[in-house]
């Protein structure tokens, strides 16, 4: 099956709204969407008017999604300048590991390759999301340990990896 990946539409918000609590209560990193921080990412109009949100789309289905962000932008954490760094990319439980979420990251990397002002690509993901890890470092990712940074709402550590372009 294809994926298509391409920028969010309104026609979209609550799907990727479903499929960001799903994936990240899923993984156990919080046990309520009324966690504050839940709160805010799946409130993804505010989110899409402030950063770019891309989707994956498979048959027709929303199935994924990621926010991109440069040095400076609000919804940056990591990134430093020159560097584009995605967050928040997420794919249905349902369909994981059927490679949307690889799709999702070659985009990515294509649109920052054409992008002569960014030099590398980052990320954060989970500590103990192991699937991600091996997909970050197949595509050419690096961890970057002096970056990682705990969740500050239950203190759980992030990973940060970066791809020099």
């Amino acid at each position: 099956m294809t994926v298509l990946v391409r920028p969010i539409t309104a026609a979209d918000y609550d799907a990727v709204a479903r499929i960001t609590a799903d994936a990240y209560l899923g993984a156990g990193y919080f046990d309520s969407v009324e966690y504050p921080y839940m709160q805010k990412i799946m409130r993804v109009g505010e989110r899409a008017a402030a950063a770019p949100v891309i989707v994956a789309e498979r048959d027709g289905a929303v199935v994924g999604s990621a926010t991109l962000a440069v040095h400076g932008d609000v919804w940056a954490d990591i990134a430093l300048p020159h560097e584009l760094e995605f967050r928040l990319l997420v794919v249905d439980p349902a369909v994981q590991r059927s490679g949307a979420g690889k799709t999702m990251v070659n985009w990515i990397l294509d649109r920052a390759r054409a992008d002569h002002s960014i030099h590398a690509v980052s990320l954060t993901t989970g500590d103990d999301w192991h699937a991600a890890h091996a997909l970050y470092l197949s595509l050419g990712f690096v961890r970057v340990p002096e970056r990682d940074w705990p969740i500050p709402e239950n203190g759980k550590m992030l990973r940060v990896y970066r791809l020099e372009l």
